[in-house]
C-alpha cells in the first residue's frame, strides 16, 4: 500500500508542476498580447474579443437579471411615493370637495333667501345663526343680528321658504328667535283656499297643531297655511306651511321652513305697534267733563224771559 501511494505521488507531482507553468506561461502570453501596442496585435485582439465575447452571454444573465431586479425596485419605490403623494392629493381633494359643497349649500340658502317675495313695504335684516339652544322643552335658535342692527323684539324671521318664527329676547349682537314649534309660539293664520282663520299653536313637534278653526269641515289636508296678520305683530300672507292631518285624526300643520338646516335667518322689519297704557280706551272714546254752568248767568236769563213774557 505506502509503494502504491508513492507511485501516486511521484506521477501527479510532476504533472501538477507541469500544469502550473503551461498556466503561467498562458497568463504571462495573454498580459504580453494586451499589452502590446502593435496594429496586428490589436487586431488579433480584436478577433479573439468577437469569437469569444458574445458567447459569455449566458455568463452575462445573472448580473444583468440582478441588475434588472435592481432597476424594477428602484421603479417600485418611485411608484410607491408617487402613489403616497397621489392619496395625500386625493385627502386635499376630498377636503375641497366638502368644502366647495358646503359653500355651495350656504350659496343655495342665499339665493333662496333673495328669491323669496314679499310686501314692497317690508325690508329686512339677514343674520347667521350661531348655535340651536333648543331642548325638549324650549324650540329656539341664536342669529348674529342684534340691537346695533336695529332688531326689536316680536319681529317675523323666515329662512329661503317660509316663516320661522319671531324674535323673542335682544342682544347688542345677538338676538333669540322662538320657532313656531315652540310650546310658548302663539300665531294667528288663515288657512287659503277657503279663508278660514285659525291658531297655530306650538307643542314641540315637526307639525304644530291647529286651534280655534271656525269651520274645520272646509280646511282639506293640503290647504295652504299663511300668516294673517291680525294683531299686528306679524305680517300677513307669510307663507307658514300646509295643512296635515295627524295620527290622533287632529289637523297639523307642515311647516315649510327646512329646520334641519336652519344657517340664514331673514328677520322682517315690521312697524312697530303702540304699546297700550289705557285697555279701556279701546271700547269707549275718553270724552272731556262738561263745564260747570253759572248760576248768575242763569238767574239773568230767567229775568229775560219773564220780561218778554211780560211785554
Amino acid at each position: 500500500m505506502a509503494y502504491e501511494r508513492n507511485t501516486t505521488s511521484e506521477y501527479f507531482n510532476p504533472i501538477r508542476r507541469i500544469l502550473i507553468g503551461i498556466l503561467l506561461l498562458v497568463l504571462l502570453g495573454i498580459f504580453a498580447v494586451w499589452r502590446i501596442d502593435s496594429p496586428r496585435v490589436e487586431r488579433f485582439r480584436a478577433e479573439i474579443t468577437d469569437r469569444i465575447v458574445p458567447s459569455f452571454d449566458w455568463a452575462l444573465a445573472p448580473l444583468t437579471f440582478v441588475g434588472n431586479v435592481f432597476d424594477d425596485f428602484q421603479s417600485y419605490q418611485r411608484i410607491y411615493e408617487q402613489n403616497q403623494e397621489l392619496k395625500r392629493e386625493l385627502q386635499q381633494m376630498k377636503a375641497w370637495k366638502e368644502a366647495a359643497l358646503q359653500l355651495e349649500q350656504k350659496n343655495a340658502k342665499l339665493l333662496d333667501l333673495n328669491n323669496v317675495r314679499l310686501d314692497p313695504k317690508l325690508t329686512y335684516v339677514t343674520g347667521v345663526v350661531l348655535a340651536d339652544s333648543g331642548s325638549p322643552f324650549r324650540q329656539s335658535v341664536l342669529v348674529n343680528v342684534g340691537a346695533r342692527d336695529g332688531i326689536q323684539d316680536g319681529w317675523a324671521t323666515m329662512d329661503g321658504i317660509g316663516l320661522v318664527g319671531r324674535v323673542s329676547g335682544v342682544g347688542r349682537s345677538t338676538a333669540r328667535v322662538i320657532l313656531l314649534t315652540d310650546s310658548n309660539s302663539r300665531i294667528p293664520v288663515t288657512i287659503q283656499p277657503s279663508g278660514q282663520k285659525a291658531m297655530l299653536s306650538g307643542d314641540n313637534t315637526a307639525l304644530p297643531p291647529i286651534d280655534f278653526i271656525e269651520s274645520p269641515e272646509l280646511v282639506r289636508p293640503g290647504d295652504r297655511v299663511v300668516s294673517s296678520g291680525d294683531g299686528g305683530v306679524f305680517p300677513a300672507g307669510l307663507l307658514v306651511g300646509h295643512v296635515a292631518q295627524g295620527s290622533d285624526r287632529r289637523l297639523r300643520v307642515r311647516l315649510a321652513a327646512d329646520y334641519e338646516r336652519l344657517e340664514f335667518l331673514r328677520v322682517l322689519r315690521s312697524r312697530v305697534v303702540e304699546p297700550l297704557s289705557d285697555p279701556g280706551s279701546l271700547l269707549a272714546p275718553v270724552q272731556a267733563p262738561a263745564a260747570p254752568e253759572d248760576p248768575a248767568a242763569g238767574t239773568a236769563e230767567a229775568g229775560a224771559e219773564a220780561e218778554a213774557g211780560n211785554g
